[in-house]
């Protein structure tokens, strides 16, 4: 069986490079891919906005349409200005190119610090407000939201993990279903209020919602923070936009023109299900309190609260059972899938900024499938951290959204206006200059309006806000670290303009590691012999003085010419009086280099590996942190290893099959060395540089 055969079926078949272009996507399933975040949102933001105007009772609750209303304007504003940045950046850096070209790297970090928390908690609330919404259809999964949130992060890694293509075409029915299921239980309810005056009672349009303690008669200043905390949470039906922007390299050819036209697309199918939502809310009479059995009188002590979208959708299809739940289930999947958004997002972020030093070098490799597959496991692990820490309640989580990606929001408007002030100097065509114009004054009304927003959301969430706020401290602290490092090696490890030979060592010194003569030992030997440096010798540790005396007479016996080094250990430890012995001979002749050789088992089994070479290991690992010391590993397969490899070629396409004559028996590896002397078998000790 091929060793990656586990590998092939979890993520499939590696592609070659050439075919990167057969992965790129056309808008049908670019929409799904890119803007399944900001598609669902519009799930969990209208129950944001219901569940913050709750602290001042039902008076507070008529205020939900027009606050839907300035949010939808928000919306619009940021999607028209994003289209401005697809066609001015297409290659895919998104917020942080723009920041970056027009303010600095130090602002494009800032964006890139706020991108990347904004992405890891867009997948910890987008499966955990699924995983809510299928509790609201499933009870018995209650009390679990932690383990299944946790597992779905896992097979949306896999699934990320075998291409965008594949994940896309997989992600495109369960995002049309749930576009159609949202503006069909919107139509539905429209016919049954409208044509049939039919009447469509939530579960909570019965009970009476009352203030919380305290909040009982807001008013004045009290009632407009009330509301701008309601629109700052409402604001979370923007989360997600800029993703296309940041994937445009993903798109077909015109690749700005495909990707400004899936904006448009999905910033008017967003807003038709939003504001259909808060209508639906209204007319259904819904009820959402942050703390039910306090606020919900005649609720009872038992009440669970369903999310606002299954009350809403259990009242419209209330003479139709199975419209609730296609409902819940497509709402449930696309919140889940929503985080694919992020999946794709940002592995390629970390790829531009991975290229650019300032993220480990890992994450700018593809996959076998041509995804960004570190960058991708990286985001699963923070996201279940993420979500294990704040015990899967969306409600937790979703305070802390909305920051980092507000922040990118406006470093991206401002430095696009920067970009089309910056063109203007130049450009003299009226018809160019014109457009530029236009384009900036659009990119100006979505700076206010980001502005505003973020300003909001620092003043009313400044609680909850902090902990997003260190992160993107943290993250951007740790990649100035990075890039410092980065550029510190680079510096150092830059050729000097001097003659070759200053860099080259005067002479080498050979040494063999040697705990017995058996045949690793021999094998070493002779390769060392052939690379001719210009001394050599054997090195043996005396940790047993017997064991020691019966090497020397070996040794004298067999007639090897390679003088015999003793060192002693009146410790019984192998590995400081190597690096003793080594740094006196570069102390001695620091212009030479010594080359030091340890033989080492091959072995066919994993836990073999426990068992084997660990002295070996241990100097290997000292001895790279001493300059001028080359390290050579003399590799001695063991029969184990010997058969594993037998064993693969007997599995491997086109291997003799029962029945078919056999090829001769392999050489064994013995042969391979040619030394004076008979060979001996090797015996365990713990001074074995091979143990």
């Amino acid at each position: 069986m091929p060793t990656d055969l586990p590998k092939r079926i979890l993520i499939g078949r590696a592609l070659r490079s050439d075919k990167l272009g057969e992965t790129l996507l056309p808008k049908r399933i670019a929409l799904p891919v890119f803007a399944s975040d900001a598609l669902s949102s519009v799930a969990y933001a209208p129950e944001e906005i219901l569940l913050t105007l709750s602290v001042a009772g039902a008076s507070a609750i008529h205020f939900s349409w027009q606050i839907g209303v300035v949010v939808a304007i928000v919306m619009l504003a940021v999607v028209a200005s994003y289209r401005q940045n697809v066609h001015a950046y297409p290659s895919g850096g998104g917020d942080y190119e723009v920041a970056t070209v027009n303010h600095g790297p130090a602002a494009g970090l800032v964006v890139a610090a706020a991108l990347m928390v904004d992405y890891v908690l867009t997948v910890a609330v987008s499966t955990t407000s699924g995983v809510a919404n299928v509790v609201s259809a499933v009870p018995a999964l209650r009390g679990h939201e932690t383990i299944v949130s946790v597992v779905v992060v896992v097979l949306l890694m896999g699934m990320n993990l075998r291409g965008v293509r594949e994940s896309g075409s997989a992600f495109a029915v369960p995002t049309y279903a749930f576009m159609i299921g949202v503006i069909g239980m919107v139509g539905y309810g429209f016919l049954r209020h409208f044509v049939l005056g039919q009447d469509m009672p939530a579960e909570s349009s019965g009970f009476h919602l009352e203030a919380t303690p305290g909040n009982g008669s807001l008013a004045g200043f009290a009632m407009v923070f009330l509301l701008l905390k309601s629109f700052s949470s409402g604001c979370a039906a923007l989360t997600g936009v800029e993703a296309i922007s940041n994937g445009v390299p993903a798109f077909r050819k015109p690749k700005s023109k495909n990707a400004a036209t899936t904006l448009l697309m999905m910033a008017s199918v967003a807003v038709v299900m939003f504001m259909g939502i808060i209508w639906l809310a209204r007319l259904t009479g819904v009820q959402m309190a942050e703390n039910p059995a306090e606020q919900l009188v005649g609720a009872g002590s038992g009440y669970h609260q369903k999310t606002a979208l299954a009350q809403i959708s259990e009242a419209v299809f209330s003479n139709f059972t199975p419209g609730f739940y296609f409902v819940a289930a497509v709402t449930g999947l696309i919140l889940v899938l929503a985080a694919n958004t992020a999946f794709n997002g940002f592995p390629v972020l970390g790829s531009i900024l991975a290229q650019d030093r300032y993220l480990p070098r890992q994450l700018h490799t593809r996959g076998d499938r041509l995804a960004f597959s570190n960058g991708i496991i990286l985001l699963a692990i923070a996201a279940i951290l993420l979500i294990i820490s704040f015990d899967a309640d969306p409600n937790r989580l979703i305070q802390l959204y909305i920051v980092g990606v507000f922040v990118s929001f406006n470093m991206s408007q401002s430095g696009m206006i920067r970009h089309w002030t910056r063109l203007l100097r130049t450009e003299t065509d009226p018809a160019e200059r014109r457009r530029m114009q236009r384009s900036r004054a659009i990119n100006g009304f979505g700076l206010v309006m980001t502005m505003a927003v973020l300003i909001v959301v620092l003043v009313t969430k400044i609680g909850h806000a902090w902990i997003a706020i260190a992160a993107m401290v943290v993250l951007f602290v740790m990649m100035k670290g990075i890039r410092r490092h980065y550029d510190r090696i680079s510096d150092e490890l830059t050729a000097a303009e001097e003659p070759d030979d200053v860099a080259l060592p005067t002479r080498v010194h050979a040494i063999v590691l040697v705990s017995k003569l058996h045949k690793p030992a021999l094998r070493a030997l002779a390769y060392a012999r052939l690379a001719r440096a210009h001394t050599l010798e054997a090195v043996t540790v005396n940790v047993d003085p017997d064991d020691t005396a019966a090497l020397r007479r070996e040794w004298d016996e067999r007639g090897i010419e390679v003088p015999l080094k003793v060192l002693d250990s009146p410790y019984r430890e192998i590995t400081g009086p190597v690096l003793d012995y080594v740094k006196n001979l570069r102390r001695s002749s620091p212009r030479d280099v010594v080359s030091v050789y340890i033989p080492e088992y091959v072995v066919g089994h994993w836990y073999e590996h426990l068992l084997h070479n660990q002295s070996a290991l241990r100097l290997k690992g000292r001895l790279l942190f001493k300059p001028g010391v080359m390290v050579t590993s003399v590799p001695w397969q063991l029969e184990s290893s010997e058969r594993r490899k037998a064993q693969k070629a007997w599995s491997a396409p086109g291997s003799v099959r029962r029945g078919e004559p056999r090829a001769p028996k392999a050489v064994k590896s013995k042969d391979s060395v040619r030394t004076a002397g008979t060979d001996t078998g090797a015996t365990d000790r713990s001074k074995d540089f091979s143990q």
